[in-house]
């Protein structure tokens, strides 16, 4: 009886970057991997850049082709930097409620409107009560 193990995207950047010990192992390790994360967390710094780069032009390969192309290319080095989120922007917010819009048509919709009609749009938006 084997027991599933689950492997989160960091532990399989953390063993590029810093541990180099190879956790594809099975079927199931490669269905954990996810290449879009483990790209975003080496897009970070000038030496992996280009690694990451590679690997997002050729996402239709394998996803143990391209773990193991990150574990054998990357030199061991210990490698963190916190996530950049993006910022909560309130006017956006409300045009989003307001319209039901997008996230891309709100940002647009964003541009064409001046203060006074993104103020009109939050106190229609306002339902009331304790914020």
């Amino acid at each position: 009886m084997s027991v599933k193990v689950s492997i989160s995207p960091f532990q399989y950047a953390d063993s590029i970057n810093k541990t180099k010990t190879d956790l594809m192992v099975d079927d199931i390790a490669e269905k954990q991997y996810a290449p879009w994360i483990v790209n975003k967390s080496l897009a970070y710094f000038a030496d992996t850049v280009l690694f990451a780069n590679d690997m997002n032009m050729n996402y239709h390969l394998d996803h143990k082709l391209q773990y193991h192309y990150l574990i054998n290319s990357v030199r061991p080095r210990n490698r963190y930097e916190k996530w950049q989120k993006s910022e909560k922007n309130s006017d956006l917010d409300a045009i989003r409620e307001y319209y039901k819009y997008s996230h891309r048509k709100a940002l647009t919709a964003l541009s064409l409107l001046n203060n006074d009609q993104i103020n009109e749009i939050k106190k229609k938006n306002n339902k009331g009560g304790l914020k």
